[in-house]
């Protein structure tokens, strides 16, 4: 008889040397101990292989060349023998009874997905990590539709989420296309496949935040690039799978906006392909905000609005730029 783990911690690795042993020392502290930690080396160009080796029989390990953290934990849910799967970033670190309380709750509720509170570990000049901000919110908080509150507003770090397998196999794969944000896309296809959620109040979790290392802050076109592609892709699944209702028509609507923004500033070819997006959806669109750019949409049209926009930018940040220089003091 082959007994099989409840959970499986899968942790995708490159060049995490500097934090994946607190981040183990965290899954083998767990109040659950039924679980197998499965590590996938993507191909780490300094010492990780040799640490994930030191740690012997403790962990399951695979190397590989680099592919991407995607195609890592795509792998690692191929390995995974547990009933429920726990996802963990190589810097991240999860709370000592974390798993215990996730799993009660998804056997308990007949859940999909449990999904606590969790706390920023915000890196300091000093160069340590120190308790920042707790993240404490619903789901139902943002939107009643799962759906339209994991495509906007809701997120949380895979430390704070831990899925049923049935749920994994019923999305299938990460979604290497997506490569910037593809773990708030995981977390969304859960709700699109008609996945269940329960909230398990408390902290559970630490989310390393490592100084001006933000992907979307590296490569902002990059991360823009992505969320457009994830809206066409949404869009596209809505429209197959039943239908877009008014809220979603107005959810993809910000999104496609905010992205168009973006690409009227950066690259006017890719907004026109944007703004057909948009009114191809609504050909009477106008932005929800601001108010002014709004106003200005119905008497100039919205390119020439947002060009009225960026310019309003541009001087605002210049101004910005100037106080500090000429303070202004009272008497």
């Amino acid at each position: 008889m082959i007994i099989r783990p409840l959970v499986s911690v899968i942790i995708p690795c490159y060049n995490a040397a500097s934090f994946l042993t607190e981040t183990l020392e965290s899954v083998f502290e767990q109040t659950l101990k039924d679980l197998e930690i499965i590590l996938i080396d993507d191909g780490s160009t300094d010492n990780t292989a040799t640490l994930i080796r030191s740690f012997g029989s403790r962990v399951k390990a695979e190397f590989t060349s680099n592919q991407g953290a995607s195609a890592a934990r795509n792998r690692g849910t191929e390995l995974a023998q547990g009933r429920f799967i726990q996802y963990l970033d190589a810097d991240d670190l999860l709370r000592v009874d974390a798993l215990e309380k996730r799993v009660n709750a998804l056997i308990n509720n007949d859940a999909d997905v449990a999904y606590s509170d969790w706390q920023r570990l915000e890196e300091g000049e000093d160069g340590k990590y120190h308790p920042g901000e707790v993240v404490a919110r619903r789901i139902e908080d943002i939107h009643a539709d799962p759906q339209i509150a994991l495509f906007t507003d809701f997120w949380a770090p895979p430390a704070a989420l831990l899925y049923h397998r049935r749920v994994v196999e019923k999305i299938g794969c990460w979604n290497e296309s997506l490569p910037i944000i593809q773990d708030a896309r995981f977390l969304l296809d859960a709700a699109l496949v008609g996945g269940n959620f329960i909230y398990v109040p408390g902290v559970q979790a630490d989310y390393r935040v490592h100084k001006k290392d933000s992907l979307s802050r590296r490569n902002p076109a990059k991360f823009v690039l992505d969320c457009f592609n994830n809206a066409c892709q949404v869009e596209d699944f809505w429209k197959v799978n039943g239908s877009i209702t008014p809220e979603r028509r107005s959810a993809l609507e910000k999104t496609y906006g905010q992205v168009a923004r973006f690409y009227f500033e950066h690259d006017r070819l890719k907004f026109k392909e944007v703004l057909a997006k948009i009114h191809h959806l609504n050909p009477n669109y106008l932005p929800s905000s601001p108010r002014s750019l709004r106003q200005i949409s119905q008497w100039l049209g919205y390119e020439q609005a947002e060009a009225i926009a960026l310019n309003y930018r541009r001087i605002k940040k210049m101004i910005h730029s100037l106080t500090p220089k000429f303070p202004i003091t009272s008497t």
